[in-house]
């Protein structure tokens, strides 16, 4: 019998507002009640107690329009465990004095809290992620960085755990989130058992940029966006630093300098990303055969090019053409 099967029922506690992300609540809610059913099947008592709960509200409605039942802001004692979704109304949410007053509250009372997608910026709001780690939707990234730059965001991962806190990326990592939090509750043997049942992976492989595009160039595109164009024109051109200086209209050690400050990364650095990011969409969109796909790419060879995905997007070329590829 699992730890929370010979004690009292762990309370999770799901927080939603109007034109939340459907899935955000609903992913890990179902993560947790398949495990409560697991475990009964095993003779067990469920290991938890699952609630939404909404500011003011019986029912919430959805951003995709299907409403959601709901329960009181609880200001008792704290739930082991507080998950804030996301979606497209979580700006409105983040700037609801009343609600920022609760969570911050209620942060304090929970054993932990995680957050699924875009909740990251109402967690970010109320300072719990304040000297913190945190992740959220790729797309968002960026965005969570600059309104919040006590924190620490990292763009890659699929979900992120800094001591009580933990922070996943969009939507469906919502689901990857709430299984590593039942196998740190009850064990590697059900977690394995609820993502049998649910058909998705326990631990998905590759982090999230594999769905998106070159993240850390985003923040630069007005400094460097018609440079990153002109790259993606001539990726198998003469790309050496003296090149991209002249075409940036600086000189080498000035383009070094501001480059490495508006994206964070090396020009070689940048290079690999949009070579792989061009790599990423003929795998994806086309049939073309791999080695052909490097060379169009810059790589040069199919073994640099299975090199640079592994450093980037932590998965091989064939893999990632296996789960993407059309």
């Amino acid at each position: 019998m699992s730890r929370a099967g010979r004690g009292s029922a762990r309370v999770i506690e799901v927080l939603a507002y109007p034109a939340v992300q459907l899935l955000d609540v609903t992913g890990p809610l179902q993560v947790f009640a398949t495990a409560n059913e697991q475990i009964v099947e095993a003779g067990g008592a469920p290991p938890y107690i699952l609630r939404v709960v909404a500011k003011d509200r019986a029912r919430v409605t959805a951003s995709s329009g299907l409403e959601i039942a709901t329960g009181p802001l609880s200001r008792s004692s704290g739930p082991d465990t507080l998950v804030v979704a996301g979606g497209p109304g979580v700006d409105a949410a983040a700037s609801d004095p009343a609600l920022l007053d609760w969570l911050r509250q209620r942060v304090k009372k929970a054993r932990r809290v995680a957050s699924v997608c875009t909740g990251a910026f109402l967690l970010g709001a109320s300072g719990a992620l304040d000297g913190r780690r945190a992740v959220t939707h790729w797309s968002y990234c960026a965005e969570l960085a600059k309104r919040f730059p006590a924190v620490r965001v990292e763009p890659d991962p699929i979900f992120v755990r800094d001591g009580a806190i933990w922070t996943s990326a969009g939507v469906t990592a919502g689901i990857d989130l709430a299984l590593a939090l039942v196998e740190e509750d009850l064990g590697r043997t059900i977690a394995l058992a609820v993502a049998r049942y649910l058909v998705v992976f326990l631990k998905r492989p590759g982090g999230q940029a594999q769905f998106s595009e070159a993240l850390s160039l985003q923040s630069a595109e007005d400094e460097f966006g018609a440079l990153h164009q002109w790259i993606c024109k001539h990726l198998t051109g003469d790309l050496s630093l003296s090149s991209l200086a002249r075409e940036a209209g600086m000189s080498e050690r000035s383009f070094s300098r501001h480059y490495a400050k508006a994206t964070g990364l090396t020009p070689l650095r940048a290079i690999e990303r949009l070579r792989v990011e061009a790599a990423r969409r003929m795998l994806s969109e086309t049939r073309l055969p791999v080695k052909r796909i490097s060379k169009r790419c810059g790589f040069g060879s199919e073994e640099t090019m299975r090199r640079s995905f592994l450093r980037v997007l932590a998965t091989a070329p064939q893999d990632y053409r296996r789960r993407f590829g059309s």
